[in-house]
């Protein structure tokens, strides 16, 4: 009997912290990106909208073979509107190893060592990058587009911008 007189308020007491805890908590809890997989079989997953989100990319990014980032130039970082079209080809071999588009300013990939040339297509203008992959060594690279670059243009729907509007 005096067993459970001493548990029930030490029980409380725990019950209470967790609760203020699960509050305070439930305000932290983020949602993982997804993890998507391109036609081609490789597992890749995009993010960085926010703060938070970059902070996460940036913490699994060493765990991924490839990191790709898109930013404009002189902006603010994470603040890349529109999903860019990601195209990963084997630089030696030609062929295409991934198609994807990317919905975020980071694009995290698990390719195979190798080299591979990487074009990022915003609108019509494409950059490219060679990226080098190694056994325990990420790739990664940043795909600039210059600030005076016409992203409202890039970023309008194709059928708006056939119209003239």
């Amino acid at each position: 009997m005096k067993l459970f007189r001493l548990s029930c308020p030490a029980a409380a007491l725990v019950l209470g912290a967790a609760a203020l805890g699960l509050s305070s908590a439930a305000h932290a809890v983020m949602a993982n990106p997804p993890i998507q997989m391109a036609p081609q079989g490789v597992e890749f997953m995009c993010g960085g909208k926010n703060k938070d989100e970059i902070a996460f990319m940036e913490m699994v990014a060493p765990r991924w073979a490839a990191t790709f980032e898109f930013a404009v130039s002189r902006g603010p970082r994470g603040q890349f509107p529109e999903s860019v079209e990601v195209k990963v080809i084997d630089k030696y071999t030609g062929a295409e190893v991934m198609q994807a588009a990317s919905s975020g300013p980071f694009m995290l990939a698990r390719l195979e060592p190798g080299t591979y040339d990487v074009q990022a297509t915003l609108g019509n203008l494409t950059l490219t990058q060679t990226v080098n992959v190694a056994l325990g060594v990420p790739g990664r690279a940043l795909f600039l587009w210059p600030s005076n670059f016409d992203m409202a243009a890039a970023t309008m729907p194709r059928q708006a911008v056939a119209q003239g509007k």
